[in-house]
């Protein structure tokens, strides 16, 4: 185009009517995907089979497939001669693989969470330092809404003040690119179930068998019920990584230290289970310990002697010339 007496580059009237085509069709992909995605949701929303999970794979079928018809579209458009699109993607590619290489690793990790079935959204995972349940998976980020540390980890960065597996209420996205160089951790995956351990410090003069009885009592309460719990699930657990079978039912477990007797029940749970059932058997324990007339050992100290001591009255003492 002559414009303003200057022969403007790669302006002209046949990139003008691609350019035009470029943006209805992009905004015919785009919204298409975004009614397909509507209509899809409120199709899956009142099926009563539909899950979570099948709301999200489908959604994210819908964005994959307007992805690549965005992208095929666009060359279509801009590159219909196959020599100058093989030079052009060629020169691109060079180029995005020099510039953007956190992208191109981080969209390399997505495919790599759905063809490695590595978590889905609902799943309760520990990625790139943040614990806690799946929100979204994006191409490039995945949006976790983040649970508190132990107090043993309190110490780390960030800071957390929740001291248990409960939601701090931040959203936290993280790199899709860190499965590549830290491990996932998945809390329900393939075994939605987690085991854990409550310790009580006793002295050896308590009645042991009494408290292990207790405690036992109260794991069998509120722990979960293994004759309830899914056979595929274990059934899977084990087919799949060839572990032998597993004892489930609650045990507790003697430690002798130099100060006390340390019991520790071992028991199974549901992965968003945990507080709420070690908060009620804490409560069950102490209030039979309580019945039964038995404390919890605790640091203690001895005095083993005690320097003279002289008691001498106030004021000046008296004196003889």
């Amino acid at each position: 185009m002559h414009f303003l007496g200057i022969d403007w580059v790669g302006v002209n009237a046949e990139n003008g009517r691609k350019l035009v085509l470029s943006l209805v069709f992009v905004a015919v992909i785009v919204g298409g995907g975004m009614g397909l995605r509507a209509l899809v949701g409120v199709v899956l929303t009142r099926a009563d089979h539909s899950t979570l999970q099948t709301k999200f794979w489908v959604r994210q079928g819908i964005s994959l497939l307007a992805a690549v018809l965005l992208v095929l579209g666009l060359l279509s458009i801009w590159f219909n001669d196959p020599a100058r699109l093989a030079t052009a993607f060629g020169l691109f590619s060079a180029g995005l693989a020099f510039a953007l290489q956190q992208v191109v690793t981080s969209l390399a990790g997505y495919f790599v969470i759905l063809r490695g079935s590595t978590f889905t959204v609902g799943d309760r995972i520990t990625m790139g330092g943040v614990r806690g349940d799946v929100l979204r998976l994006g191409f490039i980020q995945t949006t976790i809404m983040e649970m508190g540390q132990p107090p043993s980890v309190q110490g780390a960065s960030p800071a957390m003040w929740v001291r248990s597996r409960q939601f701090t209420g931040r959203i936290v996205t993280v790199s899709n690119a860190q499965i590549f160089s830290e491990p996932v951790f998945n809390y329900t995956r393939d075994f939605p179930f987690i085991w854990e351990e409550m310790a009580i410090p006793i002295t050896y003069q308590a009645d042991r068998l009494k408290v292990e009885a207790i405690m036992l009592t109260a794991a069998h309460r509120h722990a979960l019920d293994t004759t309830a719990m899914a056979e595929e699930a274990k059934a899977r657990l084990q087919d799949r990584f060839g572990v032998e079978p597993i004892d489930l039912e609650p045990r507790v477990y003697f430690r002798i230290t130099d100060n006390w007797l340390e019991l520790t029940v071992r028991f199974v749970l549901g992965t968003h289970q945990v507080r709420g059932a070690k908060d009620a058997m804490s409560r069950e324990i102490l209030a039979g310990l309580d019945e039964a007339g038995i404390g919890i050992a605790s640091a203690t100290y001895d005095i083993v002697g005690l320097p003279p001591v002289t008691l001498a009255p106030r004021g000046r003492s008296a004196s003889t010339d």
